[in-house]
């Protein structure tokens, strides 16, 4: 059995996959912060195993990584924080805000690759959800952006300091999602296409044998 590890996965891009992953046989372990909405979200999906916390701490980090076992095929960083909103330009970011931002963004996906590397079966799979925001500066989107940045850059020295793995960046297009809603507040985005639509695109870096890089979800789907 193939062992999954997908974070932020109550709703949205990560119930997604796990519900396609849990169908394909995986065993996945998931997480979230709102324990009661992860375990309504996954009480009837097999093999999955919810454990509610903050991916941003140690102990937390460590209990997925036990939770998963000895070998771990595939570990999906998608838990990420919009920050505040409305979106505050980025010279006016308040400084905490934008700290928490990068720590749930940057620096917990991170922890959590160190963490599970001596576990990672040989070409194992490391998908970090990143976003257009990324790459074009958009107004108001400083923080996020700025952080799924520096996931890129991680994510792709990653890639060349550990070539046995395949690491990718992954930017999943825009979603249905309550992120997406909560950047756009009060506004109708009732024309994205649900989240899983994006999954096929994850699905096809996840079982397949592109190389270590940066994709676009509607281009691999």
């Amino acid at each position: 059995m193939s062992v999954a590890i997908v974070t932020g996965a109550s709703r949205g891009l990560g119930l997604a996959l796990t519900r396609e992953l849990a169908a394909a046989g995986w065993k996945v372990v998931v997480d979230a912060r709102d324990g009661r909405q992860l375990a309504a979200a996954t009480a009837e999906l097999p093999g999955v195993i919810g454990l509610p916390g903050d991916v941003t701490q140690a102990e937390h980090r460590a209990e997925l990584i036990s939770a998963a076992g000895p070998v771990i095929d595939l570990l999906v960083n998608n838990a990420s924080l919009l920050g505040p909103s409305p979106r505050p330009p980025l010279a006016d970011y308040p400084p905490d805000e934008l700290r928490r931002v990068y720590e749930v963004n940057v620096f917990a996906p991170l922890a959590l690759i160190a963490a599970a590397l001596p576990r990672l079966a040989a070409g194992a799979a490391i998908l970090d959800i990143t976003s257009d925001a990324a790459v074009e500066p958009y107004p108001g989107w400083g923080g996020y952006g700025s952080s799924k940045a520096a996931l890129d850059h991680l994510t792709a020295i990653l890639g060349v300091e550990h070539a046995g793995l395949r690491i990718y960046a992954v930017d999943p297009g825009d979603m249905r999602t309550q992120m997406h809603q909560d950047a756009f507040p009060g506004e109708d985005i009732s024309d994205r296409p649900p989240p899983e639509d994006s999954v096929p695109g994850l699905l096809a870096l996840i079982n397949g044998s592109h190389p270590t890089g940066r994709y676009h979800a509607a281009d691999l789907g």
